[in-house]
């Protein structure tokens, strides 16, 4: 099997982004000098914890224009979808799919950053039905 190694967040404003996701998850961005447009590293986690870590740049082309990359579905393991869907709103964020449970696995839910990018949160719950 193959597993992601890497992510890419493409945004409008990478300041609001960049609080977004440090209120939220506390994840830590570094702007990467030697890139050919403004580039950020993000650290999701420590080393010993197992995930993957990822990038963050401006949006290459408008929104509105059919070439622009509007990014890719990646989900958060987070302790509490009801804590997060709180901390995901007071940030900024919006609902993109109510909170749902997988039968017997877990509670998700996905919403939007204020980019417009859609991410989901995962809480592992064997009694979620």
């Amino acid at each position: 099997m193959l597993r992601p190694i890497h992510f890419e967040i493409h945004v409008d404003d990478a300041q609001r982004a960049m609080k977004f996701y440090r209120d939220v998850f506390k994840w830590k961005f570094t702007q990467f000098e030697d890139s050919p447009t403004d580039y950020w590293t993000i650290e999701t986690g420590s080393k010993e914890q197992m995930g993957i870590n990822g990038g963050m740049l401006n949006r290459p082309c408008p929104k509105e224009d059919t070439q622009a990359i509007m990014g890719a579905v990646i989900t958060m393991d987070v302790p509490s979808v009801d804590e997060y869907i709180t901390k995901i709103t007071e940030a900024g964020g919006t609902e993109a799919m109510p909170k749902f449970a997988i039968p017997g696995m877990a509670w998700v839910a996905y919403y939007k950053d204020t980019e417009g990018n859609t991410f989901g949160i995962f809480e592992n719950n064997p009694k979620a039905k």
